[in-house]
């Protein structure tokens, strides 16, 4: 009853069944160690933005490159703002996906060392791409400024190119190193995405809050793809009882036309 298994049709049917169950189980527990990867990613995050704020200082230091665990941290700093060595962003996006500069401007602590403060965005709607955007003014004199810690930039982590010969004061990627030799200035490592106080009259926009990794859609994906392995043998075994009926009604049908007697 069930020889055609044997035929080459069925035997290509069956081995792509058995190739699909590994492949699809693989698969599920790839996505679940997505969900993992995700879930402490998000945990990471979500720990330093809860975290107290601490002196910058007792996070990073000259040439300090930002870790996982630093970064996003809460930090202070006291000084003032440099604002003749200030410099914009290019390319940078706000909450509404338009496109505009990040201020970055140098901040002095009282010890005389550098850290760089990304004062926020502001749209680029100046008279050409060359010309130096006008940009609000941070407080002046001393103030104690607070905000997020970040790494270097780079282009292998962000995707934006480093470009080159740019409009005066204007860059890609805010990178401690190149504003260190620029400034002839002790720079600390990362640097400072403000979030307090607060610019006048909202400008520039301060940086949203890092967003979160959908790490429950990970899941659903290794419990979709376990499903899917589950069903491939069901099918299977769907397809094969399917094929026997009818192999069965068409004998039956065969073997009912040869007895029946012949008309007159």
């Amino acid at each position: 009853m069930y020889r055609f298994l044997l035929s080459r049709q069925w035997v290509i049917l069956t081995l792509v069944a058995l190739l699909l169950i590994p492949t699809m189980i693989r698969l599920g527990i790839w996505q679940m160690h997505r969900y993992d990867e995700r879930s402490a990613r998000n945990q990471l995050v979500s720990d330093a933005l809860d975290a107290e704020p601490v002196p910058v200082e007792s996070l990073t230091s000259p040439g300090h490159k930002v870790t996982r665990l630093e970064r996003y941290r809460s930090v202070t700093a006291e000084g003032r703002f440099d604002t003749a060595h200030e410099q914009v962003v290019r390319r940078r996006v706000n909450d509404d996906e338009k496109v505009g500069f990040h201020v970055l401007t140098p901040f002095v602590l009282k010890d005389g060392k550098v850290v760089l403060v990304n004062r926020g965005w502001i749209p680029a709607d100046g008279p050409s791409q060359t010309a130096f955007p006008k940009i609000p003014a941070p407080p002046s004199g001393q103030v104690t400024v607070t905000g997020r810690l970040m790494p270097d930039e780079t282009t292998e982590a962000s995707g934006i190119k480093d470009i080159k010969d740019l409009p005066d004061r204007q860059i890609m990627l805010i990178n401690s190193a190149d504003q260190a030799r620029r400034l002839g200035a002790t720079v600390l490592g990362g640097y400072l995405a403000l979030t307090a106080p607060q610019p006048t009259g909202g400008s520039p926009e301060t940086v949203g809050k890092p967003g979160m990794e959908n790490a429950p859609l990970n899941y659903a994906y290794a419990i979709q793809w376990w499903l899917f392995s589950a069903a491939v043998p069901v099918g299977w075994f769907v397809l094969v009882r399917r094929e026997a009926r009818d192999r069965r009604e068409a004998a039956a049908k065969e073997t009912a036309e040869e007895s029946a007697p012949a008309a007159v």
